[in-house]
């Protein structure tokens, strides 16, 4: 096996059938009970489709719930042109493979016909206006009856297919919905949204701080030294605490996963995707995704990029993807992030669940199986799903390694000690499952966030929602370059940042809102995160400072509690250390561990990256606060074969 991939999933049952003639033959010949003979079972037989087809395809609706129409568009055994222009010469109306968007007259009540396409006004200068349908098989013999009726109807209809709809309902309504994109967060609920980065009260109590320090520091250094010597020892030391409960919680015995999903149909699950110059791993992306575990009728995947960006959107098209994909183009403007392409195509979303995933990501093809039987057996409360990442490259470098060990430990350790516990869960950027009318209700992503994930954890735990975890990983490969890994966790701290500055407008609201352990908890994953990799080198200069001092007084004179100072920096920086070593190893599989190997030595390397990291994303904030810093994806390219039991890399 390689490492990176599921061997459980290798191609989809199509594709194996279609890679075998034997198989192909075998497949085709198989026979079926015939369906009963509907409205819409006569309609596909009047288009040419034969008995078996039909009773395989109606087989696969009363599973999942769906038509056999759908699941015919779905399968792959008609091309969607083909079978609707066949619908309308059966119809006797024209057909329109694509829709002039400038003849849509623009409205919000538009944007229904991107979840259900079913018609729209075409309107002209010289002519009447021209209604185009996208028609049922079983709304053919209606429609007949009706046009026969009222034969002026025939000439107001046309027929066109339901891309072809959305992507001129999409088109004819984008600057509207890009304006509501970029300004409905901060119009609707301006204390959620970061497009004001320090608001008045804050402005002024950062001022009067800073110049309160500032002045301390000039009128009595060694004092102000050292009262911030206590403070970011005591704050480092509560952060350490709260990754020895990880550590602990690590090693304790898995619990079972849920149980499998009832015989119930399945309902639609929508995957967004952003890209954003994402060209070179566009046939990658699509393979993994075609792999998923769901059926193709009940998929609704939008690719989301920005208009400007032609080579994706050309490598998206090249790959000609099925039915249930969607190629979504947001409009340019202000900010560029990737909160406010996903914000642009949340109204779109069909799916009772959605799901994000990014372009390098390879998920595995049951996490949405999974999902969906822990959204079932879930409280209703339960907004959100985190799935581990589990970083595949670690061998590449000393950066990845490290990267591998703190994703470990933050996904496999800290996050599901948080959801054990009910505690805010400070989501990942990716691989995060909501129910999808929640997170519509929690107001969706915050344009002006760049880090949008965290941001929306902790927004759903104080609006009164859960988060918990999943099993089943995604893979991805973490920056291997300095300067990369550098602009990305600069990114990181500056959406952190953001999101610090957001929740403490109101500090007594938020207590209220999120109650004192949510309060505290949030005030050492997000404020203990930023403070301690700011106050990085001074944590590893306070012992010097602490030493210096002791020598240079009589033995009698050191009091107790420089003592016990001192032996606070130590347990800090080594403790810091062991256990970051200690959560994030503990979580990885014996195969990880080796790919890791002795780069783990270069912690305290890492984290004067990290710190230089906060400190360059503070300049940045106060000069470009929204600007994203993108990161460069290339495919996975599998490392020697190895044996792996851990499950692609994966701790079971």
């Amino acid at each position: 096996m390689r490492i990176g991939e599921y061997p459980e999933h290798q191609g989809s049952r199509r594709d194996r059938r279609e890679a075998d003639p034997a198989i192909a033959a075998l497949w085709h010949a198989k026979t079926e009970a015939p369906p009963p003979e509907t409205t819409e079972v006569r309609v596909l037989k009047a288009l040419g489709f034969g008995k078996p087809v039909l009773a395989r395809l109606a087989k696969q609706a009363a599973r999942n719930g769906t038509t056999i129409e759908q699941e015919l568009l779905h399968d792959g055994w008609v091309d969607e042109n083909a079978y609707y222009a066949a619908l309308a010469q059966m119809l006797k109306l024209p057909y329109l493979a694509e829709l002039d968007a400038r003849k849509i007259h623009d409205a919000m009540a538009l944007d229904t016909q991107l979840q259900t396409p079913r018609m729209v006004r075409l309107q002209h200068l010289r002519r009447e206006t021209t209604i185009a349908i996208v028609p049922q098989a079983s709304d053919v013999p209606g429609l007949l009856a009706a046009m026969s009726a009222k034969p002026a109807m025939r000439a107001a209809l046309a027929v066109t297919s339901p891309s072809a709809l959305r992507q001129s309902v999409w088109r004819a309504g984008a600057a509207r919905r890009v304006r509501d994109t970029v300004s409905g967060l901060f119009d609707q609920r301006p204390r959620l949204s970061a497009r004001i980065v320090l608001q008045g009260r804050q402005g002024f109590f950062a001022g009067s701080g800073l110049t309160t320090g500032v002045t301390a520091l000039l009128i009595s250094p060694g004092s102000m030294l050292y009262g911030l010597h206590i403070g970011l020892s005591l704050f480092y030391m509560a952060a350490l605490l709260l990754r020895l409960v990880a550590l602990r919680h690590c090693r304790r015995p898995a619990k079972k996963s849920r149980p499998p999903s009832s015989r119930e149909a399945l309902p639609i699950y929508t995957v967004l995707v952003p890209l954003h110059h994402e060209a070179p791993v566009v046939p990658q992306l699509l393979a993994t995704l075609k792999r998923l575990a769901w059926p193709a009728s009940r998929l609704d995947i939008k690719l989301i990029c920005e208009t400007n960006d032609i080579e994706t959107i050309a490598a998206i098209r090249a790959q000609k993807p099925p039915a249930h994909f969607e190629l979504v183009e947001v409009p340019q403007m202000l900010p560029q992030t990737k909160p406010k392409a996903l914000t642009y195509a949340l109204p779109a979303a069909r799916g009772r669940y959605l799901v994000i995933y990014d372009a390098e990501d390879r998920p595995h093809p049951n996490q949405l199986q999974e999902a969906h039987a822990h959204f079932q057996a879930a409280a209703a409360d339960v907004a959100c799903l985190q799935a581990p990442l589990v970083v595949t490259n670690a061998g590449q470098s000393w950066l990845s390694a490290l990267f591998a060990l703190e994703y470990a430990a933050l996904f496999r350790g800290l996050l599901p000690m948080l959801a054990a516990h009910r505690l805010p869960l400070p989501l990942g950027g990716t691989s995060n499952h909501f129910r999808t009318d929640l997170l519509r209700a929690a107001g969706g992503w915050d344009p002006y966030n760049v880090t949008e994930d965290a941001d929306l954890g902790m927004r759903l735990h104080r609006l009164g929602y859960r988060a918990e975890v999943l099993k089943r990983p995604t893979l991805e490969d973490a920056p291997t370059e300095r300067p990369v890994w550098i602009k990305q966790r600069t990114r990181w701290f500056k959406g952190w940042m953001q999101t610090w500055l957001v929740m403490m407008r109101n500090p007594v609201t938020l207590r209220r809102e999120m109650g004192t352990r949510g309060f505290l908890v949030f005030q050492l994953l997000i404020g203990g995160m930023l403070l301690s990799s700011l106050g990085h080198p001074l944590i590893l200069l306070f012992p010097l400072f602490t030493v210096w001092t002791l020598l240079d007084s009589p033995t009698a004179t050191i009091s107790l509690f420089d003592q016990l100072l001192f032996g606070m920096d130590i347990a800090n920086i080594l403790g810091s250390y062991a256990i970051f070593l200690a959560v994030g190893k503990g979580a990885m599989t014996e195969p990880e561990q080796r790919r890791v190997g002795r780069r783990w030595l270069g912690v305290p390397a890492y984290w004067m990256l990290v710190s230089f990291a906060a400190w360059r994303s503070l300049l940045e904030l106060n000069a470009n606060p929204f600007l994203w810093n993108k990161t460069p994806h290339r495919p996975h390219v599998p490392a020697v074969a190895t044996t792996n039991r851990g499950g692609a890399g994966y701790k079971k």
